[in-house]
């Protein structure tokens, strides 16, 4: 027995297929939104595995060539003969840095140390398209962001040696620099513990009116790093409470011994940017102009959005991961020294000022030399100087002593009023400190 099919005029159901379904002649394109969300209404399934739209991958942003020789469509910043003299002298100076403090380490003289080699382009383009007063919070191999600025090699040597003219009082372990001058936040061990902290500086500069629209907060981290539960919630935070951050990822191909073909199977860094809501780009990290161009572009987003951006910067770490580590046990000596020769950011950026007239082999010889003498200088100074003053052992954490500190602290000047004259190890140890363990016992 058929039952009558009674249907109701509506624009959407012009068409009954037998059986009595209603079918939409309404075109895919205007099926419009799902409720509360801007997604469009499809009728075909489909999954999608790629941001581009087409599958392919995610395009890196090349200024020069591994000769230095801009690429066809490229946009070269103006630059001075001054400015790209400025660029490349800091770039050189990481890598006489990091030979000397590296060797100083192993002879015992420092604790700890962690190197910049391959990523001079990365750190030295970045510091470079900041404005010195906004805030970086940095991993470990930031040091050239505080040498841009005007951090002074005397002041590199007395954080590595924990001298008293160390603004941390030696607390902090070689390499974890800090300093308010330089809007330079203090670096701390804990991996991947900036990226939220950065998220939330930014918000504070959004809600300062002195600085709204002026600065941004800028959050150096390894790739390694953004493996971590922190990328990801800093990257919420900043999307969520939208605010000035610029998230910038130096993509070195290693965290520690593990390849990033180990720490993620999609399209790199960069793909997870459009999941947070945040304007992304990757660029060449070898290239120090394509890195100036995207840092400078994406810092003015910021600014002028008040979101957060994300550059993924593309490099390779041509040192160990640090002192602790000897990376020639998970990876072929050749492959570094391929990379070293094939695709080395000083070299790239030496030739292109070559091309300009604006270089040749008798400065870079006279720069080389001059830079290797002055970190020597500061490394002999700070050899000589004491420790901070053996009462700062007990400064700094409490507005006011608690009781049990105030015990302790006692208790060490009685030890050193017993002891500290007598006992021989002690007295060769209180020598290296300023105070000489006196200001205890006022």
């Amino acid at each position: 027995m058929l039952r009558s099919l009674s249907v109701k005029y509506s624009p959407l159901l012009t068409r009954i297929r037998p059986g009595g379904r209603a079918l939409s002649s309404q075109p895919t394109s205007s099926l419009g939104c799902l409720p509360t969300t801007d997604s469009p209404v499809v009728s075909k399934l489909g999954f999608f595995n790629s941001v581009t739209g087409d599958g392919s991958k995610i395009p890196s942003y090349r200024v020069l060539d591994g000769f230095g020789i801009p690429i066809e469509g490229a946009e070269v910043p103006e630059i001075s003969e001054q400015f790209a003299r400025r660029l490349y002298e800091n770039m050189q100076l990481l890598p006489t840095l990091d030979n000397i403090l590296y060797n100083v380490q192993r002879q015992g003289k420092i604790s700890f140390y962690m190197t910049s080699y391959g990523e001079e382009a990365a750190v030295i383009g970045s510091a470079a398209a900041l404005a010195d007063d906004d805030e970086v919070l940095a991993q470990y191999r930031e040091v050239g962001v505080l040498l841009w600025r005007g951090f002074t090699l005397d002041r590199v040597m007395a954080q590595c040696f924990g001298t008293h003219e160390d603004s941390g009082k030696g607390r902090q372990m070689p390499v974890h620099f800090g300093s308010t001058q330089h809007h330079f936040h203090q670096i701390s061990s804990p991996l991947a513990t900036q990226i939220p902290q950065a998220a939330g500086v930014g918000y504070a500069l959004k809600r300062d009116p002195e600085r709204r629209s002026k600065n941004v907060a800028c959050v150096f981290f390894g790739e390694g790093a953004a493996s971590e539960g922190d990328f990801h919630a800093g990257m919420l935070l900043a999307s969520t409470l939208p605010s000035p951050t610029l998230f910038l990822a130096r993509n070195n191909g290693f965290a520690i011994s593990t390849p990033s073909s180990q720490q993620y199977y999609g399209d790199s860094l960069s793909a997870r940017g459009p999941g947070y809501g945040i304007d992304t780009v990757r660029v060449d990290g070898n290239d120090v102009l394509a890195v100036m161009n995207a840092v400078k572009e994406g810092r003015r987003r910021c600014l002028e959005g008040g979101r957060a951006v994300l550059v993924e910067m593309m490099t390779y770490r041509v040192g160990h991961h640090s002192t602790s580590d000897d990376s020639f046990a998970y990876r072929g000596r050749q492959e570094v020294e391929d990379r070293k020769k094939i695709d080395n950011p000083i070299t790239r950026f030496r030739l292109f000022m070559e091309s300009r007239g604006w270089w040749d082999k008798t400065e870079e010889e006279e720069l080389k030399s001059r830079l290797k003498q002055d970190v020597l200088a500061s490394f002999k100074r700070a050899e000589t100087l004491k420790k901070p003053d053996l009462a700062e052992l007990f400064s700094d954490v409490y507005a006011e002593e608690p009781w049990n500190i105030r015990e302790q602290r006692k208790e060490l000047a009685g030890l050193l009023e017993k002891y500290g004259q007598v006992w021989e190890p002690w007295q060769n140890d209180l020598k290296i400190f300023k105070d000489e363990g006196k200001k205890l016992a006022d």
